[in-house]
């Protein structure tokens, strides 16, 4: 791998500014994206879903605890699987408990869900020493229904919006020959009773992942921040969920 170039303090202050133009037109572009994505449309699930907890079966409804919103990280861990994908594994690694109290603090519950028995996932917790927690879908429906899990003998295979006939055009033909088991995250929002689905991401799109605020920003709700303009500059826009870039 070779080194950057060596340059003189004055050529690199140069260079830097040309990225900082670049960084701030991709900070608005991103802005406007997470503005598209909290105007998402959503469905509301009727559908009734059991899950194994340490505790006992639980609905969806449960899987918020008191939270409004409910961010769901599908890990993928095959029933026939002794472990769980090596992927997931490092992600859920590097979410420490102090992200997941200031998603709580900003009325958001954060779970993780695999189709494999509750019994394997408590062994595989353990191993890892997680403390978040962590529901079996296995023998529900549920997988299937948000495409983490691909069975073309159980249901028609989608995975990162196309559907069989796309994914054999990009060369995804493998996704349809037999069972497998896809990455994804899901969000949920509560109003009142009611629990819709209001965004999912696949494939590389659950990379953009990073911190609280990432997580926040996949979500209807967004960050429920308000920003306070400074004095003097009160002409400019109030933003919801402002970024500190200017």
């Amino acid at each position: 791998m070779s080194l950057p170039e060596i340059v003189t303090r004055e050529q690199w202050l140069d260079a830097r500014k040309e990225l900082l133009v670049r960084e701030k037109e991709f900070t608005r572009a991103r802005d406007a994206l997470n503005a598209d994505r909290r105007r998402l449309p959503m469905v509301r699930i009727d559908k009734q879903y059991t899950f194994e907890s340490a505790h006992g079966p639980v609905g969806l409804a449960d899987l918020f605890g008191d939270a409004r919103q409910l961010i769901v990280q599908h890990v993928m861990f095959d029933p026939a699987w002794e472990d769980a994908c090596s992927g997931c594994t490092a992600g859920v690694d590097e979410i420490p408990d102090a992200l997941l109290a200031h998603l709580r603090i900003r009325d958001t519950e954060f779970a993780l869900v695999s189709r494999t028995p509750l019994e394997k996932i408590e062994k595989y917790r353990a191993r890892r020493g997680w403390s978040m927690p962590w529901y079996s879908s296995y023998g529900s429906d549920f997988n299937y229904d948000f495409h983490v899990s691909l069975d073309p003998a159980v249901a028609p295979v989608q995975y990162n919006y196309r559907d069989a006939a796309e994914l054999a055009r990009a060369g995804a033909d493998w996704m349809l020959e037999g069972p497998s088991e896809q990455p994804g995250m899901s969000c949920f929002l509560r109003d009142g009773d009611a629990i819709f689905h209001t965004y999912s991401t696949f494939a590389r799109g659950s990379e953009q992942l990073g911190g609280s605020y990432a997580f926040l920003d996949m979500t209807a709700l967004g960050r429920q921040e308000v920003w306070e303009e400074p004095k003097g500059r009160s002409d400019k826009p109030r933003a919801a969920n402002p970024t500190f870039a200017e």
